[in-house]
């Protein structure tokens, strides 16, 4: 099956689970005492718990639903849609509360002969806004990626089981065997989902431990670590891609780190570039020598070697140099000699991060480079700024229109880039980007 098929099969299984428990909620839910208002509340209700119950398989790591996407266009899609499913909720929690009784039952005392259903679904809907509220203001609220992650996986339990016996408890919209039966499955389906992500595939990755060889200081508080696979173990992966890992710790462990690839994919040993931005990645250059490591991957679509061209664009800030910087260093390796120009951008200069080793590998392959700065010193002859559009102009080589561009760095400036690039009469289809925000 093709990539394009896949991805249409898959967007049609979304809608498909969506849609399905309203369609069936709605067979035989005509109860005399429903008025319009009553079944568009529970309609809103149905759409909002499926869209919840699909968060978790969105973000679950399934290569076969990510391949056609990208695992980071799941993650942006997983975000966005969930401020969709908690609108959906509350809609659905405003339009069948009877709020003239709740407003009697303020107190603790009046509130306790409140009928479980209602307990359940005000446990899911808080637990859902709790759940965006501090995803979408994790940086403002300074929590880290770690404690984030794990109140974030347990509240989403929380709201899909709380939802689900909510579901059950109302009898007139699942009140036949076969309701009953096609809810069980879902719970199961859902249950399931999590036995798979937290046991079954941890105990999997349990069995091949890697180890940590090297840990090597470089520019912009950056670390490199080099990493050996299992013994008898070829990992392969595409230049490009990134995995996500657990560092010193268990693969039960809530929380795993995702990180690109920064070696070339034609090595045996594997690297990652890890920039001190947060409480984790602080602390990776303290780890000791031979510390296991376990890996979830490799993941991902950014890689040149499923976008072939004529030549390539490179443009990246900062740390986002990692996954381009494994590209360049397989073209190396692999004696390409088709045209790259590298867009690096950084801060200041003590900031550029392999900024000798780019420097070495344009003698070995056909690669121009442009460093541009914010703060740059006073001898300072090159790009000043931010990527823009007559920057790009200025260095973009003939013919540049058929190159394949790929982006990675901080979302204002692949943003930037990537309208400069469409200005510049690049086809959109050959512009690839790479977000993550999560560390």
């Amino acid at each position: 099956m093709t990539l394009a098929v896949r991805a249409v099969v898959c967007v049609g299984a979304y809608l498909g689970v969506v849609i399905a428990p309203l369609i069936f909620a709605a067979i035989g839910a005509n109860q005399p005492d429903h008025g319009f208002w009553t079944n568009f509340s529970v309609a809103f209700g149905f759409v909002g718990l499926a869209m919840m119950g699909l968060e978790s398989a969105l973000v679950a790591r399934f290569e076969p639903m990510a391949a056609p996407f990208g695992q980071d266009a799941l993650l942006q899609f997983h975000r966005q849609i969930g401020y969709v499913g908690l609108a959906f909720v509350l809609i659905h929690a405003a339009l069948s509360a009877h709020w003239d009784e709740l407003w009697n039952k303020l107190t603790f005392r009046d509130a306790i002969p409140t009928p479980p259903l209602v307990w359940l679904g005000t446990a899911a809907a808080l637990a859902m806004i709790v759940l965006v509220v501090t995803s979408a203001w994790r940086c403002r609220l300074r929590f880290s990626y770690e404690w984030w992650h794990a109140t974030h996986t347990v509240l989403a339990v929380v709201a899909v089981s709380a939802a689900l016996v909510h579901v059950y408890l109302v009898d007139d919209y699942v009140n036949s065997l076969w309701k009953r039966v096609l809810w069980g499955l879902m719970s199961g389906a859902f249950l399931g989902l999590l036995v798979w992500v937290r046991l079954v595939k941890p105990r999997s990755m349990l069995r091949r431990p890697w180890r940590l060889e090297r840990i090597g200081a470089e520019r912009g508080q950056t670390a490199t670590l080099t990493l050996s696979p299992p013994d008898g173990v070829e990992f392969r992966f595409e230049p490009g891609q990134f995995a996500w890992f657990a560092l010193g710790h268990s693969p039960f462990w809530l929380t795993m780190h995702p990180f690109s690839f920064s070696s070339s994919a034609e090595r045996h040993e594997v690297e990652i570039a890890v920039k001190a931005l947060g409480d984790f990645s602080s602390r990776v250059h303290k780890l000791d020598l031979g510390t296991t490591v376990y890996v979830d991957g490799p993941h991902g679509v950014f890689s040149m070697d499923r976008d072939e061209g004529p030549g390539f664009g490179f443009i990246a800030g900062g740390v986002g140099i990692t996954g381009l910087l494994s590209m360049l260093r397989t073209m190396a390796d692999r004696e390409d000699v088709r045209p790259v120009v590298l867009v690096y951008a950084n801060n200041d200069w003590e900031d550029v991060a392999f900024r000798e080793e780019i420097e070495r590998l344009k003698g070995r392959m056909n690669l121009a480079v442009v460093h541009v700065l914010v703060c740059p010193p006073g001898n300072w002859t090159g790009e000043i700024g931010y990527v823009r559009t007559d920057l790009l102009a200025r260095h973009l080589p003939r013919g540049y229109r058929r190159f394949q561009f790929f982006i990675c760095g901080p979302g204002p400036m692949m943003d930037a880039a990537e309208a400069a690039l469409v200005e510049l009469g690049v086809p959109a289809g050959r512009i690839h980007t790479e977000r993550f925000d999560m560390v």
